[in-house]
């Protein structure tokens, strides 16, 4: 069955806005709760959120429906994505709910369902309940709500034991004004680290702006200027993890995989085809397999689970470790990277310089009709005509974006081609989008 309100991430939109009014979310709720009581009898569901404005809004209208269909809700207040993941594998519950938009502005919210096991919820899931959005709904005992109280700490404990000491090491924190702003620096202290943290106020408009995994710029500024060793940003939810060596430098998922991979001894590696070819070719030196997938970490675990390999991710800090987490958490991949790092005997700055990149040039390019652009042959045509322009020396990948009204057009190859190679294909973006 094809899903109208799920996309890759859950059901994604402005809060207030269609979808995501309290009306929908209500019978989201019940649609949920009747598709959970279908099967388990007395079904147990978490419900966790970030630190948007819209948060509270939604969580009541979603809870209200599950109750409706005889759920037990169990509130875990703000936290991120992750640890909703863990906690409901570790404390046995029939599912998991994340309220978050993750990495996007304040405006945007999203509703992500997380199964028994702490994996995203199956697409056969997800269609079962869309297709109970239509029927009528009638009470079907009534559930109860009460808070967790033991979510912090226990998701605490979780990654402490996860992570080596850090002892001796200076740390910057950027937690995004999100999910992370009251855990991370408790984590980062309690391995033994000297932490200094930033952007930790939220006010429910200011997450993720001008600060975190997608703005590390203030961050790379500080541990600069203030001599850290080592700089990490998060994004709202807590699912990414962008880290910043001594120089300033962005440490980003490939570098994070390589560093990750070589002290592992990975027999496989997962990416998708956003991963610059420089980590590719390092990997392919070493003797290991390099594969790559769709963008999006689903397509990653997905191909983790089928290659029964544990380590894969993005450039842009979401990455699984499959041996320790059933979905991508920032604070453990920043820990557990560290912890490699301090294995080695080399900082992250010999780390960065270990991995030579490849040029690449992203470009975001905002349309009305994100599917429709990739349908248009005069597009296909222009994308052939750039590979052939790198001449096997690059890559052109252009793709919608999975969360919001953007189509990325992304170049891969020699500096002196990638730029008007780049800007050919967003013209033609351009041009196609205003003539629709």
């Amino acid at each position: 069955m094809e899903r109208r309100y799920f996309g890759t991430d859950g059901v994604r939109g402005v809060a207030g806005e269609p979808p995501l009014t309290p009306e929908f979310v209500l019978r989201l709720g019940q649609a949920a709760g009747a598709f959970f009581k279908s099967t388990v009898r007395r079904p147990v569901v978490l419900l966790g959120k970030d630190t948007r404005q819209s948060c509270d809004m939604l969580e009541a209208a979603l809870a209200a429906g599950l109750m409706s269909q005889g759920v037990r809700v169990e509130h875990l207040g703000v936290l991120p994505t992750p640890g909703v993941a863990y906690l409901t594998r570790a404390l046995g519950a029939t599912a998991g709910v994340m309220i978050s938009a993750s990495h996007n502005p304040y405006q945007d919210n999203g509703i992500k369902f997380f199964s028994a096991a702490g994996d995203k919820l199956p697409d056969e899931a997800e269609a079962q309940i869309e297709g109970l959005l239509n029927q009528e709904f009638k009470t079907d005992g009534i559930g109860t709500v009460s808070d967790f109280r033991e979510a912090e700490r226990m998701y605490l404990d979780f990654l402490a034991s996860k992570g080596g000491s850090l002892e001796g090491l200076k740390v910057a924190l950027d937690t995004a004004n999100g999910a992370t702003f009251r855990l991370a620096h408790r984590l980062f202290q309690r391995l033994g680290a000297e932490v200094f943290v930033m952007f930790n106020t939220p006010d429910g408009r200011n997450i993720n702006k001008g600060c975190g995994s997608t703005h590390p710029e203030f961050l790379r500024q500080q541990v600069v200027e203030m001599g850290f060793d080592v700089g990490v940003a998060f994004d709202g939810d807590g699912d990414r993890a962008i880290l910043v060596d001594r120089r300033g430098r962005e440490f980003h998922g490939d570098h994070v995989l390589y560093l990750n991979a070589m002290m592992r001894r990975e027999p496989g590696v997962v990416g998708t085809l956003m991963s610059n070819m420089g980590l590719e070719v390092k990997l392919r030196e070493a003797g290991i397999n390099f594969y790559r997938t769709a963008v999006g970490d689903r397509y990653v675990y997905e191909k983790l689970k089928a290659a029964a390999l544990s380590l894969g991710g993005e450039q842009s800090g979401h990455v699984l470790f499959l041996d320790h987490a059933p979905t991508g958490d920032g604070m453990l991949t920043a820990i557990l990277t560290l912890k490699a790092m301090r294995e080695s005997g080399r900082d992250l700055a010999e780390w960065y310089e270990a991995l030579p990149m490849y040029p690449q040039l992203l470009k975001n390019v905002r349309v009305r009709d994100k599917h429709g652009l990739m349908k248009n042959g005069e597009l296909h045509a222009a994308i052939q005509r750039a590979e052939s322009q790198l001449a096997g020396l690059g890559r052109v990948n252009v793709r919608p974006s999975g969360t919001e009204p953007l189509v990325r057009v992304m170049v891969e190859g020699p500096a002196e081609l990638i730029e008007p190679v780049s800007s050919e294909l967003v013209a033609l973006v351009e041009r196609l989008d205003a003539a629709k």
